[in-house]
């Protein structure tokens, strides 16, 4: 039996661009990862007992089970795409160098001495002393000299090269410098673009070196004009620094000006919204009208707990706040110096990234699973004093890249095309333009049109034509394994002709749309609850899959800066501790949350008017 071949016509007749997706060029692939993650090379870490070095936090995190510090077996739900271990430059490696008998510490009496005990097995003694000394500024050699911190520092790069699989799996290189000027948190990550050949040719900055954050830039731009690399740092934990996260003046007393504004713009463009310590995107005392506003709140007081929190400060601590105040310096200097968007992180001291409720590891192997760990302190100052149980399940950070490589999702950061999650991992875009009509958010393939049609996540809308307001598409995709969708609401800051800042939160999709209607004052009714905090489970009997809305601002002023993002909220679904009560068989205190809704916040868009 023969086969017949019958060519057909060539390519003009067929045509030669019948593919639609030849000219696609804008970011598909959405990758879940956290970028601030500490192992045991962080001194607080080493120092509590994290035995888990950067090896096993990438294991743990390409899906891997692995055994944690406390001798529990753990493993993700499902993989990251990408990890950033971000340990502390000041004291980096130094419990893992006393223990090496590294020559520079051995070689005084001090360091000998602890070097005995820990191969005597008397390892609390070294803790104890340790952390007396290193509080005090009192170790006999400094933590950034060079023959101390570079073979730690070589380590961890080597740690990343080894684990790094383009196109699946990346690890960012990277570390926290930790600002604690007074206690204040003041702390950044820095992340590089860049591989071991150029990241080897700076060590890490640490607050040795220096404590104010424009000191850590000029060492940002030295390490670009030596070595050709890029460079970010991303401030994290705001509701920690007592109100000098967004500050009105510099560490150094000086107003900010558009310099100031400029620099911190290009080397900040991100913050870290939602972690450990608590959720940072706006407080009750900010947003009185947000029914939504008092969600993971920690304001004991500074990160030491030594100085107690007043409101005043709160202004100077919260996203939403800062992202009102940097229209005002964008409308008074022409700059914004909080012009930045938004991601979520664990800061985890157990080199487990876990931020599902269901499968929380805490803060540091003290914290980890066990049956009264929700009623322990985990700091007390006097009578300042934070519970296990306050710490949050949160979070990650979502990012919309082209692919998964380091180049890739280093340049999404930079250009803010990134949101952040309480832990869920559901999918979130957020368009704004000028010319969106019903047609762009009923398609399938919606982001085609908001990239066609405006700018995404993280940009600035361009000027429109004067004849109308903007126009925003939303779309929510619940994650896969998790709940149902409550709502998406668009939050609106905004600077009035009077230089006045204001805020606003509008519901512009929401699920059983037939049977919830706003109310006379415009708030829309709870979604409900199917959780059984007997058993800690809930049911997807409520909520939507999927939200999509094409909202116009309906109090859009042409000549009035604004700003606009996203925020997306679950159906409420257990909180860990009240997994941790079923498991264990306990009970909670009385003020502990049974229940969480789950979040995600996008990086804004901005609107600057061209005449005022």
């Amino acid at each position: 039996m023969g086969f017949c071949v019958i060519f057909g016509p060539g390519n003009a007749a067929r045509g030669a661009d019948y593919s639609p997706h030849l000219e696609r060029d804008f970011p598909t692939a959405l990758l879940w990862g956290d970028t601030h993650l500490h192992t045991r090379l962080s001194i607080d870490a080493g120092l509590v007992g994290n035995r888990l070095g950067p090896d096993e936090a990438y294991r743990f995190a390409r899906g891997e089970a692995v055994t944690s510090s406390s001798g529990l077996p753990a493993r993700l739900s499902r993989p990251l795409d990408f990890l950033a271990v971000a340990d502390h430059s000041d004291g980096m490696g130094l419990f893992d160098l006393i223990g090496r008998g590294a020559p520079r510490i051995i070689g005084l009496d001090l360091g000998k001495r602890w070097y005995q005990l820990l191969k005597e097995g008397r390892n609390q003694e070294v803790v104890t002393e340790l952390r007396v000394a290193f509080g005090k500024n009192k170790l006999p050699w400094a933590t950034n000299e060079p023959e101390l911190l570079l073979p730690v520092w070589q380590s961890i790069v080597d740690a990343a090269e080894r684990h790094n699989r383009p196109g699946v799996f990346t690890t960012l290189i990277g570390y926290e410098w930790t600002s604690a000027a007074g206690g204040r948190t003041l702390h950044r990550v820095v992340l590089y673009r860049d591989g071991a050949d150029r990241v080897r040719q700076q060590i890490p900055y640490t607050r040795a070196d220096s404590a104010d954050p424009e000191d850590l830039w000029r060492a940002f731009a030295d390490y670009e004009v030596q070595t050709g690399g890029s460079v970010l740092s991303i401030p994290h934990n705001g509701n920690q620094s007592n109100g000098w996260m967004f500050a009105d003046r510099t560490l150094g007393g000086d107003p900010l000006d558009a310099d100031y504004a400029a620099r911190r713009s290009r080397w900040e463009p991100l913050y870290e919204v939602t972690q450990i310590k608590g959720d940072s995107e706006t407080h009750s005392f900010l947003s009185p009208d947000d029914e939504f506003a008092d969600f993971e709140t920690w304001d004991a007081g500074n990160g030491t707990l030594t100085l107690g929190k007043t409101p005043d400060m709160l202004s100077g601590e919260y996203a939403r706040s800062a992202l009102k105040k940097g229209l005002a310096y964008q409308a008074e200097q022409g700059a914004n110096p909080f012009k930045f968007g938004l991601i979520g992180s664990t800061d985890s001291h157990t080199s487990l990234a876990t931020a599902q409720e269901d499968n929380f590891f805490g803060k540091h192997p003290a914290s980890e699973p066990f049956p009264d760990r929700a009623r322990r302190v985990f700091d007390a100052v006097d009578d300042r004093v934070v519970y296990n149980w306050q710490q949050a399940s949160a979070g990650l950070a979502a990012v919309w890249a082209r692919e998964n490589t380091r180049e890739s999702i280093w340049d999404a950061l930079k250009r803010r095309e990134v949101y952040a999650t309480t832990g869920s991992r559901m999918a979130v875009r957020f368009f704004g333009g000028w010319n969106f009509g019903e047609d762009d958010v009923a398609v399938p393939d919606l982001a085609a049109r908001g990239y066609a049609g405006g700018v995404p996540m993280g940009a600035d809308l361009p000027p429109g034509d004067g004849s109308g307001s903007p126009v925003f598409l939303v779309a929510a995709l619940r994650d896969p394994i998790g709940a149902n969708l409550d709502r998406v609401q668009i939050v609106k800051g905004w600077r009035d002709r009077a230089g006045e800042l204001h805020e606003k939160v509008y519901d512009v999709a929401w699920s059983d749309i037939q049977a919830r209607r706003p109310d006379r004052s415009g708030r829309l009714p709870a979604v409900g609850s199917t959780v059984d905090t007997a058993s800690a489970s809930w049911r997807n009997a409520i909520g939507s899959g999927e939200l999509k809305a094409l909202w116009r601002d309906p109090d859009f002023e042409p000549a009035e800066e604004a700003f606009y993002y996203a925020r997306v909220l679950e159906i409420p679904t257990p909180r860990w501790t009240t997994y941790d009560a079923v498991r264990f068989a306990v009970s909670m205190p009385d003020q502990v949350p049974e229940t969480i809704q789950e979040r995600a916040y996008t990086s804004p868009i901005w609107y600057t008017p061209t005449v005022r």
